[in-house]
């Protein structure tokens, strides 16, 4: 009795202590808040009442608020009521714009994924892609929501975008005719062979679930065995939608999703909760690259976790960030990141670059090595990692450049009253050669690689060639090497030029649906799903624990 009257006495004594010292703790935070902001609003009062200038302080005030948080992540901002709107107008799935979801990586604004059938996707804008201007704003001088706000517009007018990509020398310039973006979630569904189905979904928006179930019954009736979810170049949406989708396939109580912040609000979980729609007789292959994020990276991660599918593509974007808005007051707002989101067997989503680590106190280090509910290992870090990667091919000059000016769209736009269909396209012989004098008409000018150090060496030695006859003999074969080169591009582009025409004459004549389904053709992506989907061993073997 006396040991359980000393353990009582001991414990009680424990929990005061923790109590004190939780209380501690938090009044010294409060301190350390008055104290910064006492600091904040003396630095505020002097600037307004002594600068040697009248600050308009609504100005002034709103840039002080939006510098406080640029050196957090990109999607911790201020935001006014128009601001806001946009964000409105967006959910509501029409606006007028180019059809560009953008983030910032490494402090550079990049594009996540350009959506179908828009501006950005016609002229060849690829994830990856950082703009640098936007007309003759310097994109690095800009929060998220501007870059948005000057992109989007009114229909018909032009944004022009310079971008920088990697493997390209030059800077891209492209001229941007804005049109009313209308977003769908299910872009297209339909067999791809005779069991396997394919589903594109390009957000996640609350009828995400609903449109994912319609084509799956529709699928089924087609007697599909395997299912492609095709989420490239999806850049996420509604995490509500990403967990409905995921109830249709895993069982019910499978863990799903985790949060973890530092308040009691932010720390949840998610399991799936009600029973499978979709048969686990299903073989599922999930197709992602670096323009799929936040909830499409759920979804890739939770299939994987928990051995439900393959992941086959390129690493994802790495957007694991949740956050919440707190109200300023009527027309003003905080958009505050508070929690990270953490996939079945505990990988964190979020990429480890997207805050400033000098103001960050006591970072929780992330492991690096986790285990599918099979026990096979995957690998931590951010984004998901395929189990099968498949390099998407990248466009070669001549090609690039006609996507980049549209010149297959106003081609197929010029040419479309010669066809009576589609199919009549793809069987006229002379459609090439045709291309090739429309092109000449355009007087395309394409920058090979290695070509603009070449004019610019060439520039400054330029005065010396008179003088030095072998010199300006060398530069002259040079010159002549480019020129050929140049004139070589079409006949070593034929397939991508003819696809190219295809899909944009495809588009033309039959809608998205049609350009998705011949894209399909030349998918290698979709191809490498297929093998694998029709293969039993190579399926089975990839949840194997030797991998």
């Amino acid at each position: 009795m006396k040991f359980n009257k000393s353990f009582r006495i001991l414990a009680g004594s424990i929990a005061i202590i923790a109590i004190f010292s939780v209380a501690f703790t938090s009044s010294d935070l409060y301190r350390k808040i008055a104290k910064s902001q006492r600091l904040i609003n003396e630095a505020y009062k002097y600037l307004i009442t002594n600068y040697v200038d009248q600050l308009d302080t609504d100005v002034y005030t709103s840039t002080t608020l939006r510098n406080l948080m640029s050196e957090l992540d990109p999607y911790t901002v201020y935001l006014e009521e128009s601001e806001r709107d946009g964000i409105e107008l967006l959910s509501r799935g029409q606006y007028g714009g180019v059809g560009i979801q953008l983030s910032r990586r490494n402090k550079e604004l990049t594009v996540i994924a350009p959506m179908d059938e828009t501006p950005a996707k016609r002229a060849g804008i690829i994830s990856g892609d950082i703009i640098t201007k936007i007309d003759e704003n310097i994109a690095k001088d800009l929060s998220l929501d501007e870059a948005a706000k000057l992109i989007r517009g009114i229909k018909g007018t032009v944004v022009t975008l310079t971008i920088e990509r990697y493997g390209t020398d030059a800077s891209l310039e492209f001229d941007l005719t804005r049109e009313d973006i209308h977003v769908k979630d299910v872009t297209f569904a339909g067999m791809v062979n005779a069991t396997t189905g394919y589903i594109r979904l390009t957000r996640f928006s609350k009828n995400a679930a609903v449109e994912i179930q319609k084509a799956m019954r529709t699928l089924e009736k087609e007697n599909a065995s395997e299912i492609i979810l095709d989420l490239r170049d999806n850049p996420g949406g509604l995490l509500a939608a990403s967990i409905d989708i995921l109830d249709l396939f895993i069982p019910k109580g499978e863990l799903l999703l985790t949060t973890k912040g530092r308040t009691k609000e932010s720390n949840k979980t998610y399991h799936s909760r009600r029973p499978i729609t979709v048969s686990g007789n299903v073989k599922v292959a999930i197709l992602i690259n670096e323009g799929s994020a936040s909830a499409s990276e759920i979804v890739a991660g939770a299939f994987q976790d928990l051995d439900r599918g393959i992941v086959i593509g390129q690493r994802s974007f790495g957007k694991g960030l949740v956050q919440s808005v707190y109200s300023l007051d009527p027309t003003k707002s905080l958009k505050i990141t508070t929690a990270k989101y953490y996939i079945p067997s505990g990988r964190l989503i979020q990429k480890p670059d997207y805050v400033d680590e000098d103001i960050v106190i006591q970072r929780a280090e992330e492991d690096s090595i986790f285990s599918t509910k099979g026990g096979r290992t995957v690998k931590g870090g951010g984004g998901i990692r395929p189990d099968h990667v498949v390099d998407e091919e990248d466009l070669p000059p001549l090609t690039l450049e006609c996507w980049r000016k549209g010149l297959f769209f106003s081609y197929a736009q010029k040419h479309k009253h010669l066809y009576k269909s589609f199919e009549h396209v793809k069987k006229d012989k002379d459609l090439l050669g045709e291309f090739n004098s429309f092109l000449d008409e355009q007087e395309v000018d394409v920058a090979l690689p290695g070509e603009g150090q070449f004019r610019e060496a060439w520039e400054k030695l330029e005065k010396y060639t008179d003088d030095n006859k072998k010199l300006h003999l060398a530069m002259s074969k040079a010159e002549e090497v480019i020129i050929e080169s140049e004139h070589a591009l079409f006949n070593n582009e034929l397939i991508e030029l003819e696809r190219g025409l295809f899909l944009e004459f495809a588009s033309l004549f039959d809608g998205t649906e049609s350009r998705i389904r011949e894209s399909l053709n030349y998918d290698l992506v979709v191809q490498k799903a297929v093998d694998i989907l029709s293969d039993q061993v190579a399926y089975n073997g990839t949840f194997s624990i030797e991998n």
